[in-house]
């Protein structure tokens, strides 16, 4: 069986089975692709490799001068590739099994500090018309929720519920929540569905389509508003905050949303259950941001930090 065969059902199981999402399967099969471009230029094949040959394909990322995060990250899918060779019956070993992940350090979560964020929210409020309501929408709903980009742009119009106080979001592996949003993000839903309308396709198949969504797209084939156009909106706010686009993304508001809310008190299972984590050791990551700022804070205002005169 070809290697592209044996990635197309492993794919499927994955769907099928773990519920994985579409940009987590697309990223399993970049990486087990370039897994097996790897070991077909070395004379082996994704399906009968052995161990040495794996080895040799994780020398080979080394020898590039890949990040050790997409390193790790290309031996997971390695080795959930082959366990699912072992259990499907399509192999009597794990080849995968004795590798080891390369050594990493801890990368901290880029954050925002709340004064970006409300120059952010500042640059979004000048913006006229539907599309300033729209974007002050997604930036309301986005920051109050801590959601993942995915999850804000494909949320469903009937995604509100207990009178509209909060929203149902579906994330990773299929995994429910219940997300609170504040008074002002249910202002700005409010005036938005005024001009929700404006955002909506013209042709009636298509129309019908996009208008399961909040976010409707009047071009996108999903019907929803896509991830790519959010982050340009993003980015255009940024500028006109007077922030660097490059520090700006959805993902750094979600960790600015985590971060922010521990510094003012919240506790760490609620701010858990509020971001999706399927396990709390994901969220203690913005303790270590915490940590970090507090650390600098001492060594920078603390008068016992201060250095001597030299006079």
């Amino acid at each position: 069986m070809s290697a592209s065969r044996e990635i197309a059902l492993f794919l499927d199981m994955m769907a099928a089975e773990r519920g994985a999402a579409v940009n987590t399967l697309e990223a399993y099969r970049r990486d087990l692709d370039d897994v097996a471009a790897r070991l077909k230029a070395g004379g082996s094949e994704l399906g009968t490799a052995k161990t040495a040959d794996l080895e040799g394909v994780l020398a080979g990322f080394a020898a590039d001068g890949l990040a050790p995060s997409t390193a790790a990250r290309r031996l997971s899918a390695i080795k959930r590739f082959y366990r699912f060779l072992l259990s499907d019956g399509r192999r009597g070993d794990d080849p995968a099994s004795a590798l080891k992940a390369p050594k990493r350090g801890r990368s901290l979560p880029k954050v925002l500090s709340e004064a970006d964020v409300d120059a952010l929210f500042d640059a979004a409020a000048r913006i006229e018309g539907a599309n300033g309501v729209r974007t002050r929408t997604l930036m309301e709903i986005l920051y109050a929720g801590g959601l993942r980009v995915s999850e804000l742009v494909s949320l469903p119009l009937n995604a509100f519920v207990r009178a509209e106080r909060c929203i149902h979001v579906t994330g990773k592996g299929g995994r429910e929540r219940l997300v609170p949003l504040t008074p002002n993000a249910l202002e700005a839903v409010t005036a938005y569905r005024a001009v929700r309308e404006t955002h909506l396709p013209q042709d009636p198949v298509r129309a019908k389509r996009a208008g399961r969504f909040l976010f409707p797209s009047r071009t996108a084939k999903a019907g929803h508003m896509t991830r790519e156009r959010f982050a340009q909106i993003l980015g255009d706010l940024a500028v006109a905050a007077g922030l660097d686009p490059a520090k700006v993304s959805p993902h750094v508001l979600r960790h600015a949303f985590a971060t922010h809310l521990l510094a003012r008190g919240a506790d760490l299972r609620s701010v858990q259950m509020l971001l999706g984590h399927a396990d709390v050791s994901t969220t203690q990551i913005y303790t270590h941001v915490l940590d970090e700022r507090l650390k600098t804070l001492v060594e920078t205002a603390h008068p016992l930090a201060r250095k001597p005169d030299s006079g």
